[in-house]
């Protein structure tokens, strides 16, 4: 048990989230490389690049240089076995990057220190928010232009609504970016371009020192000095209790692309993480060094191998030790089974695992018997995880296939897709899977899925985008749905699992349906 304990402890399991082209990707790569589990670190640029970031694996990704699926993947640095959870970050995303979340104990929040917080970046912390995660931000990209470092931090507040706690500070941007101060050790770190790239210089000199004109310039230097007071006295003290409640986010500078301060970020954060946390189930919450295993599914994918035709089901392991000898109960399935063929994911590398602790994330062979959400668990000790919610889409589209032959296909495709949580899949209130509805986060998954219909199951098909743009579950377990009094714009659905939905065009429609059906309860989340 002692064994178990110590491997537990080592665990560090975290998302990354921002807004498309923020440096997520890179300062991820960067992290690989740290770790040693990469040798060349493959920039995202687009579609001719010859070298693609390890974590982008699908086709359609690589054709249009961005992420567009969640990847996961470990390796060890400094004594930690670290476990990380790439979300998309393009505008265009998927429910699956909300899952994603809902597997890490901690978010590292990258942000353009030339942009600032951008509309992705909300919608992802809002999630954080919701679980109550530690979040760690990383302003990237301050080897260029950036905003007054002041203005970032405010922003992060107003908007995020989160108080922020700069651990580092930088020393101009751009053409005049030389560094940052770090506020605990009073040491400046200093960027150096020169013809070959650049370089990191630790200067140990005291802020006030006259060397420092001549490292810094002396407007630099004068301007630091500003800041450092400034910031000793209006912003928030660095309290760990907060950061780990997810009340206090610790701020940090640099660049991803060029790795300065990639490092010193690293070093920092898993200083500030902790183990594994527990988890809540209908038992009560689970702690993560209970001797026996289990875990939860929040991510299916199929066709990672198309010559395979396979699917694997991706597991956030919650408590205990897996051992790939044991059977396990499958509670949703309500049987007894062993997870064949475990791995864990280096991106596109798969590695064959016989033992995985609380914390790490591993694939298995899904014969089409899991579902997000599901609870793997001993048999000797069976209860089950608080389900994922089902995020609700923002876009609709009719889907119709074009050989009316291939049906069979056609619904295996659309069927799998769906259980994946790529798209949500709906029908008409009155009908079978004659009239199918496709519901998505982003529009980005209309093309995802035509791609993968088209290419993975052979299915050509046609989509007429609808108007609706709010959905709601409907709560009230014994409703007549076709008795109730809607407005014009307002269209009854039903889900996979046969529970009644609404769509609106407007919001202003829910609340006149509410006003005018006493009683009724609607939800913006489902549950899986």
């Amino acid at each position: 048990m002692s064994n178990i304990r110590e491997e537990i402890n080592r665990r560090r399991t975290f998302a990354i989230i921002s807004h498309p082209d923020a440096g997520k990707t890179t300062l991820t790569e960067k992290f690989l490389l740290y770790g040693g589990a990469i040798n060349l670190a493959g920039s995202v640029k687009g579609r001719k690049a010859a070298r693609h970031a390890v974590s982008d694996w699908m086709e359609i990704e690589k054709e249009r240089g961005i992420s567009v699926t969640s990847s996961v993947m470990q390796f060890e640095y400094d004594g930690k076995c670290i476990n990380i959870l790439d979300t998309p970050g393009h505008q265009d995303f998927s429910e699956d990057t909300y899952r994603t979340l809902m597997a890490a104990d901690s978010a590292v929040m990258v942000i353009d220190g030339s942009k600032g917080v951008e509309a992705q970046t909300i919608k992802l912390f809002k999630v954080c928010v919701m679980r109550h995660i530690p979040i760690f931000t990383f302003i990237n990209k301050m080897d260029r232009e950036a905003n007054d470092p002041f203005e970032l931090i405010d922003e992060i507040e107003t908007v995020l609504g989160i108080r922020t706690c700069p651990v580092n500070w930088p020393i101009g941007s751009g053409k005049s970016f030389k560094g940052v101060y770090d506020r605990q050790t009073e040491v400046i770190s200093r960027f150096i371009q020169g013809d070959n790239g650049h370089k990191t210089d630790v200067v140990e000199a005291k802020v006030g020192d006259d060397g420092l004109d001549e490292l810094l310039t002396h407007e630099l230097h004068e301007k630091l000095i500003e800041d450092i007071e400034l910031l000793d006295g209006a912003s928030d003290e660095f309290d760990i209790d907060r950061i780990q409640k997810g009340e206090l986010s610790p701020v940090f500078f640099g660049s991803a692309l060029t790795n300065f301060g990639v490092e010193t970020f690293l070093q920092h954060f898993l200083k500030m993480t902790t183990a594994p946390l527990s988890r809540t189930s209908d038992a009560g919450d689970i702690d993560p060094f209970d001797e026996n295993f289990s875990a939860f599914v929040f991510k299916i994918q199929a066709n990672m191998n198309k010559a395979h035709r396979d699917r694997i089901a991706f597991m956030r392991i919650c408590s205990g030790k897996f051992d790939a000898d044991q059977e396990v109960y499958h509670v949703q399935g309500g049987r007894k089974l062993r997870l064949t063929q475990p791995q864990q994911m280096m991106a596109q590398e798969r590695k064959h695992v016989e033992e995985a602790y609380a914390g790490d994330i591993i694939g298995v062979f899904d014969p089409g018997i899991f579902a997000i959400g599901d609870t793997i668990c001993m048999p000797k000790k069976q209860f089950a995880y608080e389900g994922i919610p089902t995020f609700a889409p923002e876009h609709f589209a009719r889907i119709r296939q074009v050989d009316t032959m291939k049906r069979k296909q056609f619904i295996k495709g659309i069927e799998q897709i769906a259980l994946e949580g790529a798209v949500q899949i709906f029908q008409e209130f009155n009908t079978g899977m004659e009239e199918i509805i496709a519901g998505v986060v982003g529009v980005l998954q209309f093309d995802v899925l035509k791609y993968r219909l088209e290419n993975e199951y052979r299915v050509e098909i046609r989509m007429e985008q609808l108007p609706y743009e709010h959905i709601r579950w409907i709560e009230n377990k014994d409703i007549d749905v076709s008795a109730l009094s809607l407005t014009t714009d307002t269209k009854k659905i039903r889900d996979l699992k046969g529970r009644p939905l609404l769509l609106f065009t407007h919001p202003w429609s829910v609340n006149t349906v509410l006003d005018r059906n006493e009683g009724l309860i609607l939800s913006e989340f489902g549950t899986n």
